[in-house]
């Protein structure tokens, strides 16, 4: 086991002898080099430490722009998604028709949707990958990262009308608690049709507002019961024609029967 340690200890004191005499060259050429090598093979921290101390050097020559975006790269390969972001903002404001413009625009509004977070927290990051993605669309409309683009738009819009959903929920689920808010259920997921008329959980917001019609007819006073049934029965047919076999259809059922009994059909 010793000898293993010494060994694999032994390598790594090599390795990082080898990169501090990199580091030293005075070979602006050897050292880029030596950081596209590292770059090709994934050790990003490394490459980018190289690729910086020469940056200033190649400022204002044709290789300034390969070193711009690798750096961008690099910090992107590390995660460190937010300096990738910086470096491709940089790029472009450089090299606004260079080579790599088309990629950094893209790579914009990637790495935003990989800070993207929960979509119960704070939905800022998203709406500025969604605001990214959009304008590269429509910068690039022919370019072969448009389909990729077109589908991470879709998983951001569906994290917003899932936050929605959440919220939705929550207020059907407090019923009558300090505040009607089964009608604020009711404007939310219509809000939501609205804003994201091609999300996964369109049924689901059908359904809360057939639902919460139904509830909040049933908690109110006598005098306006018969106008609210009516309102959530008409609610069911639109529910039920725009999804005859969906998953809440059972559900929905039972409700109906239910409201047919209250208006004494």
């Amino acid at each position: 086991m010793r000898k293993y340690i010494f060994i694999l200890l032994t390598v790594v004191l090599c390795g990082c002898s080898d990169y501090n005499k990199i580091l030293k060259s005075t070979d602006h050429n050897f050292k880029y080099q030596k950081a596209v090598e590292l770059f090709n093979a994934k050790k990003y921290i490394k490459a980018q430490g190289l690729f910086d101390d020469i940056a200033m050097y190649y400022r204002g020559t044709d290789r300034s722009q390969q070193i711009l975006h690798y750096l961008a790269e690099c910090h992107r390969g590390s995660k460190d998604y937010q300096s990738a972001i910086d470096y491709y903002q940089t790029y472009l404001r450089s090299f606004p028709r260079g080579e790599y413009a088309e990629l950094s625009k893209f790579m914009i509004g990637y790495c935003n949707y990989l800070m993207s977070p929960d979509a119960r927290l704070d939905q800022t990051t998203t709406n500025e990958a969604i605001s990214n993605l959009q304008e590269f669309t429509e910068l690039y409309p022919e370019s072969d990262s448009i389909q990729r683009a077109d589908q991470l738009l879709d998983e951001l819009f569906n994290k917003l009308a899932y936050k929605e959903l959440l919220t939705a929920r929550l207020y059907r689920n407090l019923g009558l608690y300090r505040g009607d808010n089964y009608q604020s259920a009711i404007i939310v997921s219509n809000n939501a049709l609205n804003d994201y008329p091609f999300s996964n959980y369109r049924e689901e917001f059908g359904y809360i507002i057939f639902e919460s019609k139904y509830l909040r007819a049933k908690s109110s006073a006598s005098d306006t019961q018969e106008e609210r049934f009516r309102d959530a029965k008409d609610e069911y047919y639109s529910f039920i024609n725009e999804y005859p076999d969906g998953k809440f259809r059972k559900q929905a059922d039972k409700i109906y029967i239910e409201i047919k009994k209250h208006l004494k059909e």
